[in-house]
């Protein structure tokens, strides 16, 4: 995208463009847990954020995916 330059640093944070060098230079090394905790739960932020963009722009099938679900959920057995 031609536009990266007119990011703000709190996009580029969450794109993780400013933490690039601290990662080069841990190549080779495990990741902690806290790490690994903190790129996971910048996903699932991220992914609620699209699902959540989806259902705006998309609401009619966001209304059959609910009601698919919860049709699913009815008829599952324990």
């Amino acid at each position: 995208m031609p536009d990266r330059e007119k990011e703000s640093p709190e996009q580029l944070e969450r794109l993780g463009r400013t933490k690039g060098a601290e990662r080069a230079e841990r190549i080779g090394q495990p990741e902690t847990d806290a790490e690994r905790r903190r790129r996971r739960a910048q996903f699932l932020r991220d992914l609620t954020e699209a699902r959540e963009l989806r259902d705006r722009v998309q609401p009619r099938r966001a209304k059959v995916a609910r009601l698919r679900h919860a049709m699913r959920m009815r008829t599952f057995r324990w």
